[in-house]
């Protein structure tokens, strides 16, 4: 018996950031992740030679997010003409009181919101732009 053809399995999603320590720093507490060994934040008053290059974020699940440091790095203007987002964040929580618990974390951690769909009836959520302005979804689902 032949095995199914099988595709790559995603290992992580990676953003290209002019800022790699402070991107990876908000998504570390939104999500609750944790960096790959050796790219933990230095001491403080030693040089972050990983954070102006790449770091890796993992979560319980295996998949992480990755933050590549670039020169200069373009703000989607979404949901306006202009700057395309390319990628986006699907994310979601278990309950509309989860959903609003959420919204407020992302907030106090520096995220924009971009749309508040908290009250459509078939699929409440809410768009974000974290630091960098990379949009990211909440949805409840």
């Amino acid at each position: 018996m032949t095995a199914e053809p099988r595709g790559p399995r995603i290992r992580q999603v990676v953003l290209d950031t002019d800022d790699a320590r402070s991107l990876a720093e908000f998504y570390r507490r939104f999500f609750f992740l944790t960096y790959r060994a050796g790219d933990e934040p230095p001491p403080p008053g030693e040089a972050d030679e990983r954070g102006r290059d790449w770091l890796v974020l993992h979560g319980d699940d295996g998949l992480g997010l990755a933050f590549q440091q670039v020169e200069d790095a373009p703000r989607s203007t979404w949901p306006e003409h202009g700057q395309a987002q390319m990628l986006h964040l699907d994310t979601t929580v278990d309950s509309a009181a989860e959903l609003l618990r959420q919204r407020d974390r992302a907030l106090e951690l520096g995220a924009s919101l971009l749309l508040d769909r908290f009250d459509d009836p078939e699929e409440p959520l809410y768009v974000f732009a974290d630091p960098a302005g990379h949009p990211f979804c909440v949805f409840v689902g």
